[in-house]
């Protein structure tokens, strides 16, 4: 596989409005450089089709208008009609203190659990050209969301006794070094919280730089931090982002999932299904086949979400769940724990769990696995059938219904 200059200067301008950053484990070990429809290159490398023709074009007419000012507002007009925060991130997520002081780096959409977003941690060793956090890495801070106040945290989890689950996310927590990551964790842990019951981290490291938990200079360091969570008494969680087996095949992954495991964490995976990278029943379950022999739980497998180039990587939720079927019934039961294809919209996680005829009318059958509200939770309902649907927006309700019943 040969890059054109053409196709250069196309990903040049389309990282001016996407992130672009790639490293060589990614480079060497996990694209096949013969293959001109690798997955891997697909998911590291820009494309054109990234963008629409409309804002290609913008982008391309202000860039050779060689004015500055101009290209930097045509690339922020163009990130904005991207959808960059959808789901009320910044608008429906971000906790008060009781005293109405806003935690903008902190994230409480479902009872049980808060996202922090350390300021440290909001890039990654790779970006995915999918990433529905791309506004994290753009160097725009009106878009970026990030904290480093641990006390405010603390302060929160105190106020709040439901929440009994911390998740570090990002970007990717373990790009920190482990001394800047200690100061959370360790903080979090002399809190004595006894309503914190778990602590997760989200993370592409496995993937992208196995090497941050074997060899890197403060690996073992980072070790005695996760085994202390351990040691506190509290479940530690590693959520593993795995897009396509060819992620799995490396010996430096495969080490560094034993590694964790060592220091006692459960390993849980999770991955969109994405148009051209991972679109098919038998990619799916090698996917999770080699997940689960390596001891590891297959979680979540997500639609992409209304943000970014979800337009080019969307798969219509009709196809996504005959994929998914074929893909699980290739495999053992020890794959049943995945729950897919899962909508992660502003309601709540939103299970397709398939097209069914019912009153004489074809209809997809929803379910809330988790909700905005509570009581939601575990919920059924309809929409009209679609096949051309790729989101909860794209539907409309069952059975000549004027709304869903969350909307009220």
């Amino acid at each position: 596989m040969s890059l054109s200059a053409e196709l250069r200067e196309e990903m040049r301008l389309v990282s001016l409005v996407f992130p672009f950053r790639v490293n060589s484990y990614v480079l060497k070990e996990l694209i096949n450089w013969n293959d001109p429809t690798d997955a891997i290159y697909r998911m590291v490398f820009p494309r054109r089709e990234m963008l629409s023709p409309a804002h290609f074009e913008r982008v391309y007419n202000a860039e050779r208008a060689n004015d500055a000012v101009l290209l930097a507002q045509t690339v922020a007009a163009v990130r904005r009609e991207l959808n960059p925060h959808p789901a009320g991130q910044t608008t429906k997520n971000v906790p008060r203190l009781a005293d109405g002081t806003a935690l903008p780096g902190l994230q409480h959409k479902y009872k049980a659990t808060v996202l922090v977003f350390p300021r440290q941690g909001q890039t990654c060793h790779a970006y995915c050209t999918f990433c529905f956090r791309w506004p994290q890495f753009v160097g725009d801070t009106q878009l970026r969301i990030e904290t480093s106040d641990i006390n405010g945290l603390i302060a929160y989890l105190r106020e709040h006794p439901e929440v009994s689950d911390v998740l570090f996310t990002g970007g990717d927590p373990f790009v920190m070094p482990s001394a800047v990551l200690r100061k959370y964790v360790d903080a979090l842990l002399a809190a004595k919280l006894d309503n914190i019951r778990s602590i997760r981290f989200g993370t592409k490291a496995l993937s992208y730089w196995p090497f941050r938990f074997t060899s890197d200079a403060d690996a073992s360091d980072l070790k005695e931090i996760l085994k202390s969570i351990i040691v506190a008494g509290k479940h530690l969680t590693i959520v593993a982002h795995f897009t396509h087996p060819h992620e799995l095949g490396p010996s430096a992954v495969k080490q560094a999932i034993k590694v964790l495991q060592d220091c006692g964490a459960v390993i849980r995976t999770q991955t969109p299904l994405l148009r051209g990278i991972n679109d098919s029943a038998n990619t799916l379950a090698k996917l999770w086949q080699s997940q689960v022999s390596l001891g590891c739980i297959p979680y979540y497998l997500f639609a992409a979400r209304d943000t970014g180039a979800q337009h080019l990587f969307g798969v219509p939720l009709a196809e996504s769940c005959s994929i998914f079927r074929e893909a699980l019934s290739a495999c053992s039961g020890l794959v049943g724990t995945v729950h897919g294809p899962v909508m992660s919209a502003e309601p709540g996680k939103i299970e397709v769990l398939g097209a069914q005829e019912i009153a004489n009318e074809k209809v997809f059958q929803l379910r809330f696995l988790q909700a905005r509200r509570a009581e939601w939770c575990g919920r059924l309902f309809s929409a009209a059938y679609d096949e051309k649907a790729q989101w909860i927006s794209d539907l409309r309700p069952a059975f000549g219904a004027s709304h869903f019943f969350y909307e009220a």
